[in-house]
């Protein structure tokens, strides 16, 4: 896909910039993704991991979790 150079400047976008597309009616919406930084990503996952122990969830849960909904995807 060729986004506008100028459009491509107004937005800071560069090579490689990876987007979430999503259709509706006939309008296409790109939203750009961010990726976190390492330290934020390690206290997201500090603060997910907490939270499943405090549920009580575990690996299994999980596992069994994507794996339903894999089998619905199909």
């Amino acid at each position: 896909m060729v986004i506008p150079e100028d459009v491509r400047n107004d937005l800071g976008l560069s090579e490689g910039d990876q987007f979430v597309v999503i259709g509706q009616g006939d309008a296409v919406i790109l939203k750009v993704i961010t990726p976190p930084k390492l330290e934020e990503f390690q206290k997201l996952l500090s603060r997910a991991r907490a939270e499943a122990k405090r549920l009580g969830i575990k690996k299994a849960d999980v596992k069994s979790a994507i794996a339903k909904v894999r089998r619905r995807a199909k």
